[in-house]
């Protein structure tokens, strides 16, 4: 379908992960669903620029010097391809936010900031941290 309406928090709250809403060649988008306070990804970068957008709680963006950013609802975050970025959950309820960017997301790095690695180089593979344990994701 050329046009399709979606409802982000419908999305977020019956997935409960991250879940690809749009794949073309040209750009691709998610909903992000981080359920638990504290709840966060690897520090990490694309090869490609993006956009965020906070539809329900509060994200702390965390940056390699040390520095942070707090998204709340109705903001957005515009990132540079190679910039380097954590997400974490840190309001009191589930966060939700969407995430678009350009390229289709079967070309898309996952650069670890500590390793300077390719995650998704190994098969896929992305971990989050929920509730204190580590959880690996297959994207797709």
């Amino acid at each position: 379908m050329a046009i399709e309406i979606i409802d982000v928090g419908e999305v977020a709250h019956s997935e409960k992960k991250r879940t690809v809403v749009l794949n073309t060649r040209k750009m691709h988008a998610w909903v992000h669903y981080y359920a638990n306070p504290g709840d966060h990804d690897d520090m990490h970068c694309h090869n490609e620029d993006q956009t965020f957008i906070c539809f329900e709680g509060q994200c702390t963006m965390h940056f390699p010097d040390g520095g942070k950013a707090v998204l709340d609802p109705g903001m957005a975050a515009l990132i540079n391809g190679g910039s380097f970025y954590q997400l974490e959950n840190s309001g009191d309820c589930p966060m939700v936010l969407m995430g678009n960017r350009s390229g289709s997301q079967d070309n898309i790095k996952h650069i670890n900031y500590e390793t300077r690695k390719d995650l998704r180089a190994d098969h896929g593979k992305v971990e989050v941290f929920q509730c204190g344990f580590k959880i690996t994701l297959f994207p797709g």
